[in-house]
């Protein structure tokens, strides 16, 4: 993956000056990322309160992510559809709307189960938002997709390193203050949204559920999807399994979710860019996931202090494969933006579903070990399909067709 004299990655040694080239609603939208997304961490260090607090098993806390992944890996069939014909802006906002109100919602819950339903509901919020989001930011950076790209996932990966401090230290008072503060700082983001971000000048016809599952018929979209959906599964072993087993209060935790956030931060921004500009996406994503799986595997036998430094560590490996595959998402497809998003993200959450609570079960069976061994064998499965469409890959990046869906 080469860029084009347009596509100049994310200067991170000049940021200002790289900002000002975005225009002030490719700004919004990526702040509006950022406190979206913040609410994928808030949760993960209240999980132990949340479980003492109701009575609640391993398994059981777990369907707070699988509700929420599962909602949002459904809803991406239909969200970009929803998306040609309400418009991307309109879909967008609809979507940080429904993550405001659910959000809300959750601080109010009175059951575990009543607050899995409402964090499915924002899951759907969030589908809907990430399947516009990126277009939009795509769509207004006048072709700049590698630096626009690269925004997009650094502030996706702030908002998931900012939202375990968050949840950490409201979460030290009460299980239910991280659920308003997220519902707070989304409302912000809703009347930022509403008056400052434009749709892209360029519209798309209607389409359809059909035309999204079409486009996973292409060689590469299904390849790097495929990818993606392993990947995304033993991301979540990290994110919603690995806090029940530190032993370790809300505020703890928020801390070493805060550093493995800003590791994810740190590997999309700036080193992605700079391994994809040596190595190409393949080689990077090939080496990348190697390492994952051995980091995975490491957290498997560690004891509590060095898999705590091993959870940090692997945010590293976790930035630059969000940051390379997104990318790969966007570049291989020769459909219109939302199908394009749309496709991935249906596949790539399916993924990230089933994780928290397989992982729960399996822990709490087999031993804490067992989930971490079994992430390290489903990216060990990745490294091994990546490998093999990596021909397919490079050539839809070398030759990109026109954008079918785009009038």
């Amino acid at each position: 993956m080469a860029f084009s004299p347009r596509e100049r990655p994310f200067d991170v040694m000049s940021p200002l000056s790289t900002l000002r080239r975005f225009r002030p609603g490719v700004l919004a939208a990526a702040f509006a990322t950022y406190v979206v997304f913040l609410g994928i961490g808030v949760v993960d260090p209240v999980l132990p309160t949340i479980a003492e607090a109701m009575g609640a098993s391993h398994t059981m806390v777990e369907l707070l992510f699988t509700s929420y992944i599962l909602v949002m890996a459904l809803a991406m069939l239909v969200s970009g559809p929803i998306a040609t014909r309400l418009g991307d802006k309109r879909t967008m906002t609809l979507g940080v709307a429904f993550v405001v109100v659910f959000a809300g919602l959750c601080g109010l819950a009175p059951s575990i189960d009543a607050l899995a339903l409402l964090r499915g509901g924002w899951g759907l919020g969030n589908a809907l938002f990430t399947t516009t989001v990126l277009a939009i930011i795509v769509g207004l950076s006048r072709g700049d997709t590698a630096s626009s790209i690269t925004l997009f996932e650094g502030a996706l990966g702030m908002g998931i390193a900012s939202g375990p401090l968050i949840g950490g230290f409201l979460g030290s008072l009460s299980w239910r203050y991280p659920f308003f503060a997220a519902a707070a700082l989304a409302a912000v983001g809703l009347c930022i949204t509403v008056f400052t971000v434009e749709s892209p000048e360029t519209a798309e016809s209607e389409q359809s559920v059909r035309d999204v599952l079409g486009a996973l018929r292409h060689p590469a979209v299904i390849g790097n999807a495929l990818v993606g959906l392993l990947y995304t599964f033993a991301f979540f072993v990290v994110l919603a399994y690995t806090p029940l087993t530190l032993d370790l209060g809300a505020i703890g935790l928020g801390l070493v979710f805060f550093g493995w956030g800003a590791f994810l931060a740190l590997g999309s921004v700036v080193v992605s860019s700079r391994l994809v500009s040596r190595y190409g996406a393949v080689t990077t994503m090939a080496g990348t996931l190697t390492a994952f799986v051995v980091i995975l595997a490491a957290m498997g036998v560690a004891g509590p202090s060095a898999r705590i430094a091993l959870v940090v560590v692997s945010g590293l490996c976790c930035g630059i494969s969000n940051a390379v595959l997104t990318t790969l998402a966007i570049e291989v497809s020769p459909f219109s933006r939302s199908i394009s998003s749309a496709s991935y993200n249906c596949l790539r959450w399916s993924g990230a579903a089933v994780a928290p609570v397989l992982s729960g079960y399996l822990g709490g069976q087999f031993g804490s070990a067992t989930p971490f061994f079994l992430g390290a064998a489903v990216v060990a499965l990745a490294v091994v399909g990546l490998l093999t469409s990596g021909d397919t890959l490079r050539t839809a990046v070398a030759a990109p067709e026109d954008a079918v869906g785009a009038d």
